[in-house]
């Protein structure tokens, strides 16, 4: 009995510790409360955050913050203080971010916030972000998680030098994802701000280039206005930029503002939740894409697509591309694009980044070209050392470098950094695929340098190519070993996926026309009623003519190159028609057995002679199911190439032998 005690508990008690283990990680929710001080108008703002679960071998895991004061501003510091411009009761709410981090994001519960004071004076995060022309700038606070939350900021500002009101526009949920990838859950709007419908898109309108207020007398449709490629943001086609947005996206939402005074500048809040089916493949790239209207009166506008990618955690240093899933047919002389982010976790700044970039051979490295990057800095000279901030590029064998040199990249550690931004870089880049390049997925991931600091190894990028249809025209000769003066033709169609690389299945449908000759010989005795004992010996001529149906529902073929490939897989058949032309023959004889040993006598009769012909037809009969094996020579993957396959069949006739010729489209 104690045996037994001491068994059960050295198998429970593991179980037990297993079960905390689980209950502590996966249903205990992780809450980081808010705390404030109030200070006449001036709160100063805390969190009091749940510890760390380190994800082994990443770098220090971290907290990012983001902060909703209520009255339409916000903050990424951590302990932000914020001055409220007037009286009032206010929400605040907080969404921490668990960087390097295993588990879901801490939460918060909103506080409420009651300020008495009705101080004028301005907030301590008021400054601009805007620069120059600059009218439309979008943040979020971090990268999508399926089945998470995400905030989207829409910040815009009126540049003209009156009075205007116009309106925003959000697109989401591209039409080549074939799920939904965000939910709108909610919109937190401060300025009077309203959503309403999308307009009826007909109507151009006039031009303000000189962001004066002018007036327009002329207006022409859409019908009657030339079409043409818009690629800046600042756009003047609004019309045409509605319709390509709702084709490019399934949901959309507008906003629409009033009143905006000169130089004003407002924010905009969206929640969006990703949804449980969000692509799964985590180096693809969604986008989201504002337009922002600042007059009603005129069709100028900004676009701006706002790039994100999938992730499993929260990395800041991740590789990505657009190439998450390609139709090959039509990428040959695509760019593909790549990005790589990065962030200095350090306690100082990074003056000088490597991004050593796994390249595949496939990508032709010629057509390299640099898209976009963070820091900004010209391209470094290739015959001569400069003293001045640039990127440099290196290509070799496997690998792209892309190295920042003498740059100033705060870390986000450092004194007196408060912008967590300004601790990213990026860089975004191009490639065409290579002269000859094969059907096949491929990964890349980049190793990224902060001076002399061991490397960072990010995630994979992925791209790889949709199965295609490749629908292949086969004509052949048949040949059965065992069947006399046998001749079958036949003609058919293949399908399978179009130009694969190495191992692939395809399905095949073919009809035939054959024919073949059969003799039987056999005889037959008998005894009529005198005792006269008769002997028939028959010839049966048999013609076949058959129309058949061959049917390979399934086979593996796999390409050892672009000349060779060899296959195996299952062969059904079946005699639509089976036409039989019969000719018999009999020669009759008359046994007369003698007494005793003596052997009996065969004497010819004719008068028992037969010859007669007929014609048989048969429907939907002669079932047949084989396996075969096979090879083709030629240009295996797309175009002709000629085959031979052995067939061995479960009945007879077992064997047989196909010779063809197969072109693939």
């Amino acid at each position: 009995m104690r045996g037994h005690i001491i068994l059960y508990c050295t198998i429970l008690f593991p179980l037990l510790c297993i079960g905390q283990i689980i209950l502590t990680n996966d249903t205990i929710p992780r809450i980081a409360p808010i705390s404030y001080e109030i200070n006449g108008n001036q709160v100063v703002y805390g969190a009091e955050m749940p510890p760390l679960n380190q994800i082994a071998g990443a770098p220090k895991a971290f907290y990012t913050y983001y902060w909703e004061f209520g009255d339409g501003n916000y903050s990424f510091k951590e302990k932000p203080v914020h001055r409220y411009a007037a009286s009032g009761t206010y929400e605040t709410n907080l969404w921490a971010t668990n960087n390097y981090d295993n588990g879901k994001p801490p939460t918060s519960r909103p506080k409420s916030i009651t300020v008495n004071d009705t101080s004028d004076e301005a907030s301590l995060d008021s400054n601009s972000l805007f620069i120059e022309d600059d009218d439309l700038i979008l943040k979020r606070n971090r990268e999508p998680i399926p089945d998470q939350e995400m905030i989207f900021i829409t910040s815009y500002k009126n540049t003209n030098n009156y009075v205007s009101s116009g309106k925003l526009y959000l697109f989401y949920n591209d039409n080549q994802f074939k799920n939904d990838n965000f939910i709108l859950e909610d919109t937190r709007l401060h300025h009077g701000e309203k959503i309403i419908p999308l307009p009826i898109i007909s109507e151009t309108l006039s031009h303000n280039d000189d962001h004066t207020l002018l007036a327009s007398s002329t207006h022409t449709t859409l019908q009657n206005r030339t079409l043409f490629v818009q690629d800046t943001t600042k756009r003047k086609n609004l019309p045409l930029t509605l319709e390509e947005s709702k084709s490019l996206y399934r949901n959309y939402q507008v906003i629409a503002f009033n009143d905006m005074q000169p130089g004003e500048e407002r924010n905009i809040f969206r929640t969006l939740k990703t949804t449980p089916e969000m692509i799964k493949d985590t180096s693809a790239i969604v986008t989201l894409r504002s337009i922002y209207v600042p007059d009603d009166n005129f069709d100028n506008h900004t676009v701006k697509d706002t790039e994100m990618e999938i992730v499993t955690s929260h990395d800041p240093n991740k590789m990505s591309s657009n190439g998450w899933l390609m139709n090959y047919r039509l990428v040959r002389f695509k760019r593909l694009k790549f990005k790589v982010r990065f962030q200095n976790n350090g306690e100082g700044p990074a003056n000088t980044i490597k991004l050593a970039v796994d390249t595949p051979e496939m990508f032709d490295k010629s057509t390299l070209k640099i898209d976009g990057m963070y820091p900004e800095c010209p391209i470094c000279p290739k015959e001569r050392e400069v003293n001045y901030s640039c990127l440099d590029t290196i290509l070799k064998k496997d690998k792209i470098i892309f190295q920042f040199n003498r740059i100033y990249l705060p870390g986000s550690q450092q004194k007196n950094v408060s912008e967590i931004d300004s601790t990213k870089g990026f860089v975004k880049y191009s490639m065409k695929f290579g002269k000859d390049f094969h059907k096949k997925k491929t990964k890349s991931r980049t190793a990224i340098y902060f001076d002399k600091n061991e490397p960072i190894i990010t995630n994979y990028a992925t791209t790889r190519f949709m199965p295609g249809i490749s629908i292949g025209a086969k004509a052949g000769y048949i040949m059965v070993p065992e069947l006399d003066n046998q001749k079958e033709y036949f003609v058919g169609a293949t399908l399978s996926p179009f130009k694969s690389y190495r191992g692939y299945y395809q399905a095949e449908l073919m009809a035939s026309a054959s024919s073949y000759d059969e003799l039987r010989n056999f005889e037959t005795t008998s005894i009529d009623a005198n005792g006269t004992e008769s002997l028939i010996q028959f010839s049966e001529a048999n013609t076949f003519n058959n129309i058949s149906i061959y049917v390979v529902p399934g086979s593996f073929r796999y390409n050892f190159n672009n000349f060779f490939a060899m296959g195996a897989g299952i062969q059904l058949k079946m005699d639509i028609t089976s036409k039989n032309d019969q000719e018999t023959t009999g020669e009759g004889f008359t046994i007369i057995r003698n007494n005793g040993p003596t052997p009996p006598e065969i004497i010819r009769n004719i008068e028992l002679d037969v010859a007669e012909t007929q014609e048989i037809k048969d429907d939907f009969t002669n079932i047949q199911t084989g396996v075969f094996v096979g090879m083709n020579f030629g240009a295996v993957r797309i175009g002709p190439s000629i085959g031979v396959r052995y067939v061995h069949n479960f009945d007879g006739p077992n064997s047989q032998i196909q010779f063809y010729g197969i072109w693939k489209f």
